[in-house]
C-alpha cells in the first residue's frame, strides 16, 4: 500500500473530485488538489481544507520538488486524456483515471503505449463494479455455477442530457463517456465479447453516430449476451444476468433483485450498502482498492480499456458481421 504519509494528487476540483475528496478524508489519505480556474480551486480548498493549486497542469507539476507518485484524475471527459498524458510524462507512476480515460479508441491506445513505456500503472474508474449490489450478484453467480446469458440496456435520458450544456465533444462521445458504465458492467459480469453483431440506427444532433442500438453475441465465459438501447424513447439503465438457478436484475444498478426457478416474482436481495449510501456509490471501495496497491480484478487496467474500445466502437457504429474481440480486465 502506498505510504499513507505521502500525499496523493487529486486532479480536478469539480463535483466528481469532491466525491473523491470525501472518500480520501474518510480513509485518512493525505492529498493535494490541482484545479484549473482560480475561483473553483479556492472554493475547493476551503471546502475540503486541502492545498489546491490552479492554472495549467504542467506548470503546477513543475513546482513540486518531487511529483506525487499516485494520482486520481477526475477532470472533465474532454480533458482526461491530455491530463493523464501530462501526469505520466511528469513522472507519476500510479493513476486512477475517471472513465472513459479518452473519448476515442486511438487516444486510449496512445495513452496505453505511453503508460507501458513509462512503467506507469493506470486504472480506469468504473465505480459500478464496486457496488454492494454487484458484489452480491457476483457471489450468487459463482454459487450458481456461472453465467448463461446477459442482457442490458444503456438507454440515455435525452432531455436531461440536452439540458446539461456539456461540451459538444463530450456529447459526441457520450456513449463512450457515459453509457459504458452499463456496457462495462454487463461484460464484467458476463464475460468479454468473442463475437458481436451490432446494429446502430438514427442519430441525434449532439450524438450523430446513433440513437438506437441493438445487438448480440457470445462471451469468453461461454455466455450469450444481447442489448437494446433506444435514446429516442423513454428507458433506464439495467443489467440482467441469467444463471442455471437465478435471474439477477440490477435495475436500478444500486439494487439487486432475484427471480428463482420456482417463482415469477422478483425479490429484493438484502445487501450491505452502507458505504454506497454514505459516499457516491462504489467510490469508497474503488478508491480503497486502488490505494491498497494489491491486485484487484475489479480495477480495470488502461490496457483493458484500450482493448474494450473496439467493442464500444462496434456497439456505437454497428456492423453486419462478426467482430472478433479479446478483451480482458
Amino acid at each position: 500500500m502506498p505510504d499513507q504519509l505521502t500525499p496523493l494528487l487529486l486532479v480536478g476540483t469539480g463535483a466528481m473530485s469532491g466525491a473523491y475528496a470525501k472518500v480520501l478524508k474518510a480513509l485518512g489519505q493525505p492529498f493535494l488538489a490541482a484545479g484549473r480556474g482560480t475561483e473553483r480551486a479556492e472554493t475547493f480548498a476551503r471546502e475540503w481544507g486541502v492545498q489546491t493549486g490552479h492554472g495549467p497542469l504542467p506548470a503546477q507539476l513543475g513546482r513540486f520538488d518531487a511529483v506525487p507518485e499516485t494520482t486520481i484524475v477526475a477532470v472533465s471527459a474532454t480533458n482526461l486524456a491530455e491530463a493523464t498524458e501530462q501526469l505520466i510524462e511528469a513522472g507519476v507512476r500510479r493513476l486512477l483515471v475517471e472513465k472513459p480515460v479518452a473519448l476515442n479508441q486511438p487516444d486510449a491506445e496512445k495513452l496505453d503505449v505511453l503508460a507501458r513505456n513509462a512503467g506507469a500503472e493506470v486504472y480506469v474508474a468504473y465505480n459500478r463494479r464496486f457496488y454492494a449490489s454487484v458484489e452480491a450478484a457476483r457471489k450468487i453467480i459463482d454459487a450458481d455455477g456461472g453465467v448463461l446469458s446477459v442482457k442490458f440496456d444503456f438507454t440515455e435520458a435525452r432531455s436531461r442530457i440536452e439540458a446539461l450544456n456539456k461540451d459538444p465533444a463530450e456529447l459526441k462521445g457520450w456513449l463512450f463517456g457515459n453509457s459504458t458504465h452499463v456496457i462495462d458492467l454487463a461484460f464484467f459480469l458476463g464475460g468479454y465479447p468473442k463475437t458481436i453483431v451490432a446494429q446502430s440506427r438514427g442519430g441525434l444532433g449532439w450524438h450523430p453516430a446513433g440513437a438506437i442500438f441493438t445487438g448480440c453475441g457470445t462471451t469468453d465465459k461461454g455466455a450469450d449476451f444481447s442489448y437494446h438501447s433506444n435514446w429516442l424513447a423513454p428507458g433506464r439503465w439495467g443489467v440482467e444476468v441469467m444463471t442455471a438457478k437465478s435471474r439477477l436484475v440490477l435495475q436500478p444498478m444500486e439494487q439487486l433483485f432475484l427471480q428463482n426457478q420456482q417463482s415469477f416474482a422478483l425479490e429484493a436481495v438484502a445487501i450491505d450498502d452502507t458505504l454506497d449510501k454514505e459516499f457516491k456509490p462504489g467510490l469508497y471501495r474503488q478508491t480503497e482498492a486502488f490505494l491498497s496497491g494489491n491486485a484487484d480484478l475489479r480495477l480495470m487496467s488502461l490496457s483493458a480499456q484500450a482493448e474494450a474500445f473496439k467493442n464500444y466502437t462496434v456497439i456505437r457504429d454497428g456492423n453486419r458481421s462478426n467482430f472478433e474481440g479479446d478483451n480482458r480486465s
